[in-house]
């Protein structure tokens, strides 16, 4: 088990429950019911219902939906995701054209395609990545994509390879601070994926990156981030809180009250920033429909 540096004198309880703050109204409405039906009758797979998102109902109900792509195993093991890791086997070639067909049958205004990490092939996945966005907007012209991409390892190629479909956002998690990079994020490194959001603002595109809060951070550490990524030019931020999926994953350290998620946000902002989600709930595709209109 990875042990969490050291970021503090004074030793945190672990939090015995979890508060009010985090409890989740139940899935309601026209609009989720019928994407729920649309989900269930075409048997499709969504990381909404497999993530259990406690966003799904209002997420749905607004027409946003979040879709995994390359397979369900990841080559990466970070301490706080619940997908399998190991060594992937699947590649399918019409995947493209199966997601933009779902998505078409989902009657979805806003998608969000993400996907596990593929190391071991040699353009990252990124081909089924450009030919998702590509099929994706042929079969569905009205509606706007947003593209959760992974690391690529400094394949370059790569990462441009997956910028080129046409998507509206384009978004890559940091995850954490860099202080707790190798607790959370062993096989990760934070400059490089800087990096990423860096060529993603220079070629022009609207920049997106999520964070988890929760995980044994300071404020200090929080604040650096922010100012490392507004000095790269990111657009779009969004912060929640951490929920530790099972009791072999990180532990979750602090549970974030929803007054300092507000102080995070107006920091965000504060230096230049332009969109900031940040609330307990919050994840990387919350309100993700509305980031599309952040001017570049």
């Amino acid at each position: 088990m990875i042990e969490l540096p050291v970021i503090s004198s004074e030793k945190k309880e672990k939090p015995q429950r979890r508060p009010d703050w985090l409890r989740v109204k139940l899935p309601i409405g026209k609009e989720y019911a019928k994407v729920r039906k649309l989900v269930d009758q075409h048997k499709l797979n969504t990381i909404c219902q497999s993530g259990n998102c406690p966003n799904m109902g209002e997420c749905w109900g607004e027409g946003t939906a979040t879709f995994m792509i390359l397979g369900n195993i990841c080559t990466r093991g970070c301490s706080f995701c619940a997908v399998a890791t190991g060594r992937p086997t699947e590649y399918d070639a019409e995947e493209p054209k199966r997601v933009a067909d779902a998505i078409h049958k989902m009657q979805v205004k806003h998608a969000v395609i993400t996907s596990v990490n593929r190391d071991e092939l040699k353009d990252r996945g990124a081909e089924i990545w450009y030919q998702t966005v590509v099929e994706t907007k042929k079969l569905n012209p009205e509606t706007t994509i947003e593209t959760l991409i992974p690391d690529t390892r400094k394949n370059w190629d790569a990462l441009y390879r997956m910028m080129e479909g046409g998507q509206e956002v384009i978004s890559h998690n940091m995850e954490t601070v860099k202080e707790l990079y190798r607790a959370v994020r062993p096989q990760a490194k934070y400059d490089r994926s800087l990096e990423h959001i860096k060529r993603i603002v220079d070629a022009g595109r609207r920049a997106k990156t999520g964070i988890m809060l929760g995980l044994g951070e300071t404020d200090e550490m929080v604040f650096r981030i922010m100012d490392d990524l507004a000095e790269r030019g990111l657009h779009v931020m969004t912060l929640g809180q951490y929920l530790q999926p099972t009791k072999m994953h990180h532990e979750v350290i602090e549970y974030i009250h929803p007054d300092k998620f507000e102080m995070y946000r107006e920091e965000g902002l504060k230096r230049g920033i332009k969109y900031v989600e940040s609330s307990p709930l919050v994840r990387s595709s919350y309100h993700a429909e509305r980031h599309v209109n952040v001017p570049i």
